[in-house]
């Protein structure tokens, strides 16, 4: 059996491709006066990514509303920086999303990271 072509792999997925995220976490930031503060800042960006939906069964649906549940993955380069509570903004067109990033699970060819929703409907 051959050794697994990575590189090849990884263009594959890549070509699927067609969003873009911004990476932001908050940091403790210094002020000149010395005081520490917990600042929002950009970790990266204009990083090509997929972001990937499943509804989850069962629905949830009562008589007063219909709750619909989603596992949302969001898949991107390995090498990109990407801790638990990150907030992630994607771009797919003229939409842009806010998630909160769950852990990643890194793999040779790309990584998965679970994403909950910031924003409401």
């Amino acid at each position: 059996m051959g050794r697994i072509n990575y590189a090849r792999h990884r263009r594959v997925l890549e070509r699927m491709y067609e969003d873009s995220a911004t990476i932001k976490r908050y940091v403790e930031v210094e002020k000149p006066w010395g005081e520490t503060k917990l600042e929002e800042v950009i970790v990266s960006e204009g990083q090509p990514c997929r972001v990937s939906q499943k509804a989850l069964g069962p629905n949830g649906q009562t008589e007063a509303q219909n709750n619909i549940s989603y596992e949302t993955k969001l898949f991107i380069a390995p090498e990109v920086d990407i801790k638990q509570g990150d907030v992630i903004e994607v771009a797919r067109g003229d939409v842009t999303r806010s998630y909160t990033a769950g852990e990643p699970f890194p793999y040779p060819t790309h990584q998965e990271i679970s994403l909950q929703r910031k924003d409401y409907a």
